[in-house]
């Protein structure tokens, strides 16, 4: 009896080490190296005097490109489904409108977009904030990204699934609805990730318009201490951890719709 249960034992701690040692090598080399060498840069950036003043003073910016990024991105969401609902549209003038807005939005830098919006539409609108301008620019500029992607997905969806709709008598409108953007957003959920990130990154251009966001912090910190190695570092690695963060919840994403398209 007691060899037996020293038999199972032995058998459930071969199948733990097993299935660690499997956990183990499906993580990617380039985290493990990535890691070390972030390690390696916080343990110097620690062994500064003013490390404690350093995160004190900059890590007051990542509040501001939180939102910035969060209500950009929700803006771009709505606007990008707009405009790529025209993209697809039968109607020539919906869809040469909605070309005409991707094309200058892509072929046209998000700085200048930024400052676009910010000195030139802005004014006109009476919008004086310049976080609101900075959250609009963004939200437009990345309007037209997603406006594809949103594209790419109606379009990956089978046609027989539109015409059976059809046949059952719903309209455009409702087949659009309930049967073609459910199973398109399933499919553009990692790019739509990606993008996050990108214009998570990006919402260190509002820098520009004076926003206290986190790198317009770090230039205010390494402009009064001019501690360029302690200021710009920390301020890389606070990106990069927001950022390697979503980048894993992305991977997940992407291992999920791929189950499911199976």
């Amino acid at each position: 009896m007691s060899d037996g249960i020293v038999e199972a034992d032995v058998s459930r701690y071969a199948r733990h080490r097993e299935g660690v040692y499997q956990t183990i090598q499906q993580i990617p080399l380039w985290i493990v190296v990535l890691v070390l060498l972030a390690g390696i840069v916080i343990l110097s950036v620690m062994r500064s005097e003013n490390y404690s003043d350093i995160v004190g003073f900059i890590s007051k910016g990542i509040s501001f490109t939180v939102r910035i990024s969060v209500l950009g991105y929700a803006l771009a969401l709505v606007v990008g489904l707009i405009v790529g609902l025209g993209r697809i549209s039968r109607n020539p003038i919906v869809h040469t409108l909605a070309t005409l807005y991707v094309e200058i939005l892509r072929g046209v830098p998000i700085l200048v977009v930024i400052l676009y919006v910010a000195f030139v539409v802005s004014p006109h609108m009476g919008v004086r904030s310049n976080i609101v301008r900075a959250i609009v620019a963004l939200g437009l500029a990345y309007a037209a990204y997603l406006a594809e992607i949103y594209r790419a997905g109606i379009e990956a969806v089978p046609k027989g699934q539109i015409e059976a709709a059809y046949s059952l008598g719903m309209t455009r409108y409702q087949t659009m609805r309930y049967i073609v953007l459910p199973q398109a957003i399933r499919l553009i959920l990692p790019p739509l990730g990606n993008d996050f990130i990108a214009i998570l990154k990006d919402s260190s251009l509002a820098t520009v318009l004076s926003v206290p966001e986190l790198t317009q912090q770090t230039r205010l910190y390494v402009s009064r201490t001019f501690d360029t190695f302690g200021g710009w570092t920390m301020a890389a690695l606070l990106y990069l951890s927001m950022t390697l963060v979503l980048s894993l919840f992305v991977r997940v994403l992407e291992r999920i719709s791929h189950y499911e398209r199976r």
